[in-house]
């Protein structure tokens, strides 16, 4: 049997549909209409019947009775269309409401960064407005200056040994050098990753230093920690390059800059780093801290007494 559950008019009116939503923007107000309604309908008849009775006009009830009629009718009509152009400003309001894809990407741009997101390969096209704000806009130094400012914090509280192995590893691309130049061709990490546009980039040797992290390495360095540089960069094609632009950004005085060999190629840069934060501790070297741009900078075995994760929306290593 075809039971038709469609809402009608009376069941508005009685209040029995119980959905709150609909209730609130519609419902209710029209129960409201339709109590007037009666109202309205039990005064006209009572004004027809005193309109056909002209004796009745003349009596001071009459006149007594209308001066209130006259202002409830008033006070009636401002109800009414208050109540008519309240729904129609609800409706209104809620259908102008835009679709804001500044708080998506904020979401977005948090979960990468917590690494709730993983293995994407482009930032999703929507962000890359909010990428590029976020990247030149002032944002993204803020960050990093307070996590600097963090790992300041803890690096005071560090009491050096007499071995002169205590050692803070920090990774060089988008940790002590910016690519984000690089990136802003590449539409903030819209676009996918271009090896050999990568390659042609790092070989011009002008990635310019992250401020705050040229203030840190700095403090490291003087503070009598030797400060251990570790990329993905291949050693054949970028080793002198690199080392130039390093110096050249005011990075110089570091212990060791370790960078790929072809023994390295094809591992992935947890495994990578691993293995070389393995070698630097069997190497007598204590890792009080380490700092990079990526999760995979971060994870694996030995990865130091203390991690501090660099914002980087821009793209995602393994």
């Amino acid at each position: 049997m075809c039971v038709d559950n469609k809402p009608n008019i009376l069941s508005w009116a009685n209040g029995s549909l119980k959905n709150s939503t609909f209730n609130h923007y519609l419902i209710y107000p029209l129960q409201d209409i339709y109590r007037l309604h009666w109202f309205l309908s039990v005064l006209s008849h009572f004004l027809i019947f005193a309109s056909l009775t002209e004796a009745f006009q003349q009596t001071p009830m009459f006149k007594a009775v209308m001066q209130p009629i006259r202002e409830v009718l008033l006070f009636l009509f401002i109800a009414i269309f208050s109540k008519a152009t309240g729904i129609k400003s609800v409706y209104n309001s809620r259908a102008s409401v835009p679709s804001d894809g500044g708080s998506y990407c904020l979401s977005w741009r948090l979960a990468v960064e917590a690494n709730n997101v993983r293995a994407w390969r482009t930032v999703p096209t929507q962000c890359l407005r909010y990428v590029e704000s976020y990247m030149i806009g002032g944002q993204y130094d803020r960050d990093v200056e307070l996590i600097v400012e963090q790992i300041l914090s803890y690096v005071n509280q560090i009491v050096l040994s007499d071995d002169g192995m205590d050692a803070w590893i920090l990774d060089v691309d988008d940790t002590c050098i910016s690519n984000v130049f690089y990136y802003r061709g590449k539409r903030y990490g819209c676009d996918p990753y271009d090896p050999s546009g990568f390659k042609a980039w790092a070989l011009k040797g002008g990635c310019p230093g992250i401020p705050a992290v040229v203030g840190l390495f700095s403090r490291l360095v003087e503070g009598g920690f030797k400060v251990i540089l570790v990329t993905g960069r291949d050693e054949e094609t970028f080793g002198q390059i690199t080392r130039d632009n390093l110096h050249n950004q005011g990075f110089y005085g570091y212990d060791r800059l370790i960078m790929r060999t072809a023994a390295d190629k094809g591992k992935s840069a947890v495994v990578y780093k691993s293995e070389i934060r393995k070698q630097l501790m069997e190497d007598g070297y204590t890792i009080w801290g380490n700092v990079g741009d990526q999760w995979s900078d971060l994870q694996g075995e030995f990865p130091g007494n203390r991690t501090f994760k660099l914002p980087n929306p821009m793209y995602f290593v393994p």
